[in-house]
């Protein structure tokens, strides 16, 4: 299932950041910190549950002084068009990355969105509110199956769902908290 970009405006680049002179697409090697900025970045996206490519990017992207083309993330990261396309297309849906515009040139730049607490509640929000939702539903549809359950279970069937809308319940309320620290 793809996601849906949503309509996000272009940012002009921050010329007070060095290095915005424009280059060829970048097939030099990550440094020794970037290797070790993107690998900490794989390992956090992989925690989330994404695929490797998308945390390279983004710590590709996070350490990068200057916006980059998805051209010189593929030659910096040796990665595929189908794996840059697409994570440049989850970043974007997660608010991770944003396109900027860089004058004099006609190919999309990206930078890496480097506010924590906005890319976390913007992620917990759109991803694991999204979840909850879907469960919360999901839970609503086990009630209404308990009554065509046999007499006899349901009951037990009954606490069960109770205790897991309790559960849905309690992550929701967590989730709250959590934005709230995070605001």
């Amino acid at each position: 299932m793809k996601a849906a970009l949503k309509a996000t405006p272009r940012r002009t680049a921050r010329l007070s950041r060095p290095g915005l002179q424009p280059r060829a697409a970048g097939n030099e090697p990550l440094s020794p910190i970037e290797r070790e900025v993107v690998s900490l970045a794989m390992r956090a996206g992989q925690i989330l549950g994404l695929p490797k490519s998308v945390g390279a990017i983004y710590g590709l992207l996070y350490l990068s002084p200057r916006p980059l083309t998805m051209e010189e993330i593929m030659g910096r990261l040796r990665i595929s068009l189908g794996s840059a396309s697409q994570g440049l297309r989850q970043l974007r849906s997660f608010k991770a990355v944003r396109p900027v515009y860089v004058p004099g040139e006609r190919r999309d730049h990206f930078e890496a969105e480097d506010q924590f607490r906005k890319l976390i509640g913007n992620f917990l929000d759109d991803e694991v509110g999204a979840q909850l939702d879907s469960a919360n539903e999901r839970l609503g549809n086990l009630t209404k199956l308990i009554d065509h359950a046999p007499a006899a279970e349901r009951d037990w069937l009954r606490q069960r769902v109770e205790k897991l809308e309790n559960v849905n319940a309690n992550a929701r309320r967590l989730l709250a908290l959590v934005a709230r620290f995070l605001a």
